[in-house]
């Protein structure tokens, strides 16, 4: 498989406009009898890194600000991290420069159109609205401007978690993975520019598989990594728009899954091999890596990853433990792994 192929897309996705420290504007106060919540600006991370948990006494009002850009393969949208019982106040800005209407709709809203249906901007306008993060859980956002279908398989989606009151266990490393399809005229591999082509979009038969916006995103200088004895999680997304993700990591085993990515409800699945995450969908999975090596990170959809490009890395450092594993006779050296 060639690495590194930059995919060239017509539509961007929602990108980052303004992120940086916690910036508090206001205390809490009473004022007519209503608490006045102290404002954040939200910190704001791009793919595969994760902003840091919430670490703050209390809700507050979450300043998300977005703009979006028409630009060559920037996705997917950066991560957005809250807690349960903020107010998150979403400020979108459509580029200047975009040649067509955008919009957001957040899986984590409880409001019309997850928030699209008051966030349909031309070019150079703004937009705002505020919802109370009711449900923890981790969830896609995406545009939802008319073709819906063809914003989001050109790239305009995101994931915004939103904390348990308490909080996630604390883990070692996270990390933030999402697949997405890209139809393009041309074939797999093919040079040059490569225009949507709405027949394979509605037939549901991408040329690309990929995570985090391109073949090679999350290979060689881009892997993640790890050290012998650290747990890892991983907040998986998928923006689809069409296939379901069997996400799996060859040679580890998942140690707990928040499936469907469903936080503050029942107990988490234990000890699973691959996860099912739906289009427009996310799952949390985490593993604690206990020798060191390569691991694959895969749509197990296996010639998703092999040919297509749903292919990543976790590279583990660290000594060998050969109570865990060990080679008694070494094979032909390769590439193998499935």
């Amino acid at each position: 498989m060639k690495r590194g192929l930059t995919l060239v897309t017509t539509v961007a996705v929602v990108g980052l406009l303004a992120g940086g420290a916690v910036i508090w504007q206001s205390q809490a106060r009473a004022k007519g009898g209503e608490t006045t919540l102290p404002e954040v600006k939200a910190i704001l991370a791009s793919a595969p890194q994760v902003p840091p948990p919430v670490d703050r006494a209390g809700n507050a009002r979450v300043i998300v600000a977005l703009e979006t850009t028409e630009v060559k393969g920037t996705l997917p949208g950066p991560f957005v991290r809250v807690r349960v019982g903020d107010v998150v106040q979403i400020r979108l800005t459509n580029g200047a420069t975009s040649l067509h209407p955008h919009s957001i709709d957040l899986h984590a809203v409880t409001g019309p159109g997850g928030g699209a249906a008051v966030t349909q901007l031309g070019p150079g306008q703004e937009g705002a609205f505020e919802f109370k993060a009711l449900n923890p859980g981790l969830y896609v956002y995406h545009c939802a401007t008319p073709s819906v279908p063809e914003h989001i398989a050109n790239g305009m989606y995101g994931l915004i978690l939103v904390e348990p009151e308490k909080g996630l266990p604390r883990v070692d490393r996270e990390y933030y993975v999402m697949q997405g399809e890209f139809y393009t005229r041309g074939k797999t591999l093919a040079p040059g520019l490569q225009p949507l082509d709405p027949a394979k979009l509605t037939a549901e038969r991408p040329e690309y598989v990929v995570f985090n916006g391109r073949m090679g995103a999350l290979l060689g200088e881009g892997a993640v990594k790890a050290k012998v004895g650290e747990t890892v999680r991983l907040y998986v997304g998928n923006g689809g728009p069409n296939l379901i993700s069997s996400f799996h990591v060859i040679g580890e085993i998942f140690d707990t899954v928040y499936a469907e990515a469903a936080l503050g409800g029942a107990a988490p699945m234990r000890n699973v091999q691959t996860t099912l995450v739906p289009a427009g969908g996310a799952a949390i999975v985490e593993l604690k890596v206990q020798v060191p090596g390569r691991f694959l990170l895969v749509d197990h959809s296996i010639v998703r990853a092999m040919e297509k490009g749903a292919l990543g890395s976790l590279e583990v450092a660290g000594p060998e433990q050969p109570g865990v594993f060990r080679t008694l006779v070494p094979g032909t050296h390769g590439t193998g792994g499935h």
